[in-house]
Parts: C-alpha cells; sequence; structure tokens
C-alpha cells in the first residue's frame, strides 16, 4: 500500500485578522506551501487553534484549502473530539467538503481506557470511510495510545496511520513491532525530532515550523531517503526551533507566519501573543536562518 505522503505535512495555522478568519490571507499561504514542497496539508488541527473556531469556521477553511489544493496533495482534516458522536458527525462533513482524511486526537478530560480508544476510533473510522490519522499527545491531553492498541487499530482497514507526538522512541520502536510498516504509516509530531525520527524509519513529520520554511524542512526528508547523513542539515534548523519553545504552540510560529506577510500577528484567547522583544528576537532568528546566518 502507498501511504498517504512521505516528508512534510504542514500542520496549517490559522491567519486572523480584528478576530476574524481571513480567507484571503489563508489562501496565499496556502499557495506558499504548495509553491514549496509541501506534501500534506493538515486542517484545523492544534496549529489551527481550532478550540476556538466555530463549526462554520471550520468548514469554510476546510473549503477554502480544498479549493485551492485541487487535489495536488492531500488534505486532512483535524475532526476528532472527546465526544465520538461529535467527531463522527464533523467527519462527515469534512468528507462531504472533499478532505482525503481525517486526524483523531485521544479523548481528553474525559478521558477513556484502552478499550474505550479502541472502541472510539473504530467506530469512528467504520461510519466516515475515510483513512484516518490517529493522534498521540499525551503532553495534551494526559493519555496515550499504547503501543497494542495501536495494533489493534492497525488492523482496522481505514486507520492507516499515527501522529506520534510522544518524543518517546522506546515507545516508536514498540509500536513497529507491532504494525506492518507497508501498510501502516508512522509520522512524527515533534519538529525537533525528525533526525532520528527519519533515522528510525518515520515516514515523515506533521509539522509546525513547515508553515514559515516548508522547501527546507521537506528537503531533509529527501536527503534522508538519498542516504545523506542530515545531521548538519538538522542542527541548522534546530537552532530555529529552539526559538519557537518562547511558548506554547502557536503563539510563536504566527509571530513568523505574520513576518512572511501571511496576515497580522493574532491569536485567540486563551492564548495571547509574545511580548515584543520575544517577538523581535524570533524574528531576527528566522531572518538570520534564511539569510544563511547560523
Amino acid at each position: 500500500m502507498t501511504h498517504m505522503f512521505e516528508g512534510v505535512g504542514v500542520a496549517l495555522a490559522t491567519p486572523f485578522t480584528n478576530n476574524k478568519v481571513d480567507y484571503d490571507v489563508l489562501e496565499r499561504h496556502v499557495q506558499f506551501l504548495l509553491d514549496n514542497d509541501t506534501q500534506a496539508i493538515i486542517v484545523n488541527g492544534t496549529t489551527a487553534e481550532s478550540p476556538t473556531l466555530t463549526d462554520q469556521e471550520k468548514e469554510q477553511v476546510l473549503k477554502t484549502v480544498v479549493n485551492i489544493v485541487d487535489k495536488r496533495v492531500p488534505i486532512i482534516a483535524g475532526t476528532g473530539t472527546n465526544n465520538t458522536q461529535k467527531s463522527i458527525e464533523s467527519s462527515q462533513k469534512a468528507k462531504e467538503i472533499g478532505a482525503d482524511a481525517i486526524m483523531l486526537i485521544t479523548p481528553y478530560y474525559n478521558k477513556t481506557n484502552q478499550r474505550g480508544l479502541i472502541k472510539h476510533f473504530e467506530t469512528i473510522a467504520n461510519e466516515v470511510k475515510l483513512p484516518v490519522v490517529l493522534y498521540n499527545v499525551p503532553s495534551r491531553t494526559n493519555m496515550t495510545i499504547e503501543a497494542e492498541t495501536v495494533e489493534t487499530l492497525s488492523h482496522n482497514e481505514y486507520i492507516v496511520a499515527l501522529k506520534d507526538a510522544t518524543n518517546d522512541f522506546d515507545y516508536m520502536e514498540e509500536v513497529k513491532k507491532r504494525i506492518n510498516e507497508d501498510d501502516f504509516a508512522l509520522y512524527s509530531g515533534n519538529d525537533d525530532n525528525v533526525a532520528e525520527f527519519y533515522q528510525r524509519g518515520g515516514k515523515g513529520v506533521i509539522s509546525v515550523i513547515a508553515n514559515v520554511i516548508p522547501k527546507e524542512f521537506q528537503n531533509l526528508y529527501d536527503a534522508k531517503q538519498s542516504g545523506e547523513n542530515i545531521s548538519s542539515q538538522f542542527e541548522l534548523i534546530d537552532q530555529l526551533l529552539n526559538s519557537l519553545s518562547v511558548d506554547v504552540n502557536p503563539i510563536p510560529i504566527k509571530v513568523l507566519t505574520a513576518h512572511l506577510g501571511f496576515g497580522k500577528y493574532e491569536v485567540r484567547l486563551p492564548l495571547v501573543p509574545l511580548e515584543d522583544a520575544e517577538r523581535k528576537v524570533l524574528e531576527q532568528t528566522y531572518d538570520q536562518f534564511k539569510a544563511g546566518e547560523h
């Protein structure tokens, strides 16, 4: 089986102008990503500030992206919630709009157990009948998809990939033992670990930093597939990644999307913008990276 994508999928940020989604800016940003070797676009995920988007906004954002992408790369819609029925409804709407796949996070707050995870994910997948990317991010949800559970879920015909944001390579290796890597893809959910993730056989990354350096990040994956040692290339990118740790995602990345001209620097509460001094340092770090002054 061919994986949905290999290399860099971008976790797309949502531009706001006066606290409203700026669809013109969104179109320009997506075109920039397409022009710079992005292999997939993930819409309405964490980086998109999806908890603060209305259902109508999520649908219009997805429609906008679907229209401009026009089947050139896969579009994966973040439709998972801690409500199974709501996730089904959102996923069916995404399918109707034209999403190629859906991404499902583990339930949060009303957490379940591993049996509940299996039932939750399989129920959605079997109802919607679209490829599913599981999203394991225990730092945000306080629960994990255990390796044995991934194995069970990988037998479902629609569940085809895992976004692994655990940053735990022992976990990755245990998952790898239990899946058929020809049929089930592992994508990193952490930009800062991709060099080792690729070394261990990962098929790509669902990336935040690729909102602003899509070509450079895809080049890293391509170089690894060509047998190159990518350590030095990654070290340069890692300096930029370190600057993004100044605050929680997506507060810093939206500094850089705005710096590139993709909208104003706005986030929605409960997120708040960086202080001006922090913002300037981040912009300078990005400019130095692009200028080769590493």
